[in-house]
C-alpha cells in the first residue's frame, strides 16, 4: 500500500481564528494515500452534517491523490454554505495549489465580505440581547441568550469563544435537561477543537450530573462514544475500546455531527484488536449483544476480530491491510494507524509463537512477510526484515524467546517445568513429615496420661474445641 508519504501541513491553519482549525490534521502532518478507499465520496459523506463534513472532507482532499480534487470542491461549496469564512479561505487555497485552473479556486471576495459583515452584525446583536437580559436579571432569558451567543460562536468558527460561553452557561441551568444539553454542546466544541482533556472533563461532569430520565439513554450513547473518542485522542486504546464497547445500540445517526454508528464499530473493533487478548476479544466484544448492533454495519471488522480469535492472523492481517486507505482518510483514525496496526501486528506475533517452544522462521514468514518468502529476501538471513523485526521485539522484552538462525528457528524461552514439580513434590514431603511428628507426639502423650493444659490466650478457644494445631 503506498500509503507513506508525508505532506507539509503547515498551511493548513493559515487564516484560522485561534483553534478552529482541523480536529486532528491541525495537530500533525498529513499522510500522503495513493490507493483508492473503498467508500465512495458523496455516499460518505453524506452520512454527517455539521463542522465534521468540512474537516472530513478537507482532510480528504489533502491526503488522497486519487479524490483530492472533488473532496476539496465539495469542501469549498460546505464552507461556503455556512458562515466560517476562513474554512472557506482555506478550501479555496488548497483547491488553487491542487487545481490552478479549477472554476472554484478563486476566491469569491463578494461573499467573503458580506459574510463577515453579516457575522460581526449579528454578533453585536446577540452580545447586546445577552446584556439586555443581564440587566433584566432574568435567569431563563439569560441561559437562552448565552446559549445562542455559544451556539454563534461555534458555527463562525470562534470556537474558544464557544467554550468560554458555554462555560458561563452552567450558571443559568435550572433543570436536568437545560445540563445535560450544555454538557453536551461542550463537549461537541471540544471535540471540535482537538481538546480531548476537554472532552473527558465534560463526560464527567455529565455523568456525575442530573439527567433527565426521558433521554438519558439517547444521550448515553453520545457520551460513552464522545468518551472513547477522546480516548482514542490521547492514544488510550484499552481506554477507548471499553468506552466504545459500552455504547447503548440506540446512537443511529443521532449524533452525526461527530461520529456514526459505523465509526463506533470501526474505532472500537480496532482499539480492541490493539489491546485485548483473545479471551477478552471474544467475550467482551464478539460475544457482546450491545456492540453487536455495531459490528452489524461493518462486517469486516467483525470478520478481522473473529479470525485473531480463532489464531487466523494472515487473514485477520489481510483484512486490516485492505481498508487501511479508509482509515488513514478518517479524521480522528489517520494519526493512530501505525500505532494500532502496529500493535496489533505485534500481538499476533506474540500469539502465534505462544504453544510452541520452537517454531521454523520460514513458517512464521509465510504468515507475517508473504512478501519476503515470495522471493524479496530469505527470512532466516539476519539482515532479513522480518527477522530484525523479531530482533526488536525481543530485545524490548515483548516477544521472550531467542532466535536460533542455523536451524531457522524461533526458540521460545521456557521454564524447566520439571524443576518447579520436584520442588512442589519435596515442600510436599516435608510438610507431610513435619505433620505426622506433631501427631505421633500427640498420640504418645496422650498414652503416657500426660493431661495437656489449655494455657489461657488467643489459641484457648480453638484448643478447648479440639482445633489444637498438633
Amino acid at each position: 500500500m503506498n500509503s507513506s508519504a508525508v505532506l507539509d501541513a503547515s498551511k493548513a491553519g493559515d487564516g484560522l481564528v485561534g483553534d478552529s482549525s482541523l480536529t486532528e490534521a491541525k495537530q500533525a502532518n498529513y499522510i500522503k494515500v495513493d490507493e483508492a478507499p473503498k467508500f465512495d465520496l458523496e455516499s460518505y459523506i453524506a452520512n454527517y452534517k455539521g463542522r465534521t463534513r468540512f474537516e472530513r472532507l478537507f482532510l480528504i482532499g489533502k491526503c488522497s491523490t486519487v479524490l483530492s480534487l472533488d473532496a476539496l470542491r465539495l469542501a469549498v461549496a460546505e464552507a461556503k454554505s455556512g458562515k466560517d469564512v476562513e474554512r472557506y479561505e482555506q478550501a479555496v487555497e488548497a483547491l488553487k495549489q491542487a487545481a490552478p485552473h479549477d472554476p472554484d479556486a478563486v476566491l469569491d471576495q463578494r461573499w467573503v465580505d458580506v459574510t463577515k459583515q453579516t457575522v460581526r452584525a449579528e454578533t453585536d446583536k446577540l452580545e447586546h440581547e445577552l446584556k439586555g437580559y443581564k440587566n433584566n436579571l432574568i435567569k431563563e432569558s439569560i441561559r437562552m441568550g448565552t446559549d445562542d451567543l455559544a451556539s454563534h460562536y461555534h458555527a463562525v468558527g470562534d470556537l474558544a469563544s464557544a467554550s468560554k460561553a458555554y462555560a458561563r452557561l452552567k450558571d443559568n441551568c435550572t433543570t436536568p435537561s437545560h445540563f445535560a444539553v450544555m454538557h453536551l454542546k461542550t463537549i461537541n466544541v471540544a471535540i471540535d477543537r482537538g481538546d480531548w482533556f476537554g472532552v473527558l472533563q465534560a463526560v464527567a461532569r455529565y455523568r456525575s450530573g442530573p439527567k433527565p430520565e426521558d433521554d438519558q439513554s439517547k444521550n448515553a450513547a453520545k457520551i460513552s462514544s464522545a468518551s472513547g473518542l477522546a480516548q482514542l485522542g490521547q492514544g488510550n486504546y484499552l481506554d477507548a475500546a471499553n468506552q466504545f464497547l459500552g455504547a447503548e445500540p440506540t446512537l443511529g445517526d443521532s449524533y452525526n455531527e461527530v461520529l456514526t454508528a459505523n465509526d463506533v464499530a470501526v474505532y472500537g473493533g480496532l482499539c480492541a484488536l490493539a489491546s485485548m487478548d483473545r479471551n477478552e476479544l471474544q467475550r467482551r466484544v464478539l460475544e457482546n449483544s450491545q456492540f453487536r448492533n455495531y459490528l452489524e454495519l461493518e462486517p469486516h471488522i467483525r470478520r478481522a476480530i473473529s479470525f485473531f480469535c480463532n489464531s487466523k492472523f494472515r487473514s485477520c492481517l489481510d483484512i486490516l491491510e485492505e481498508y487501511k486507505a479508509d482509515y488513514l482518510l478518517d479524521i480522528h483514525l489517520q494519526r493512530h494507524i501505525a500505532a494500532l496496526y502496529n500493535q496489533i501486528r505485534t500481538k499476533s506475533i506474540q500469539q502465534y509463537a505462544v504453544p510452541f517452544s520452537r517454531v521454523s522462521l520460514d513458517a512464521m514468514a509465510k504468515v507475517f512477510a508473504p512478501k519476503v518468502v515470495g522471493g524479496i529476501a530469505s527470512p532466516t538471513k539476519i539482515g532479513s526484515p522480518f527477522v530484525q523485526e523479531l530482533i526488536k521485539l525481543i530485545e524490548n522484552g515483548t516477544l521472550d524467546a531467542r532466535i536460533d538462525l542455523e536451524k531457522g528457528l524461533l526458540v521460545s524461552k521456557q521454564t524447566d517445568l520439571r524443576k518447579d514439580v520436584i520442588k512442589e513434590a519435596l515442600d510436599s514431603v516435608e510438610e507431610y513429615v513435619n505433620e505426622a511428628h506433631l501427631r505421633l507426639i500427640r498420640t504418645n502423650l496422650v498414652n503416657a496420661g500426660i493431661e495437656i493444659r489449655v494455657t489461657p490466650g488467643p489459641m484457648a478457644a480453638e484448643e478447648l474445641a479440639g482445633r489444637t494445631p498438633w
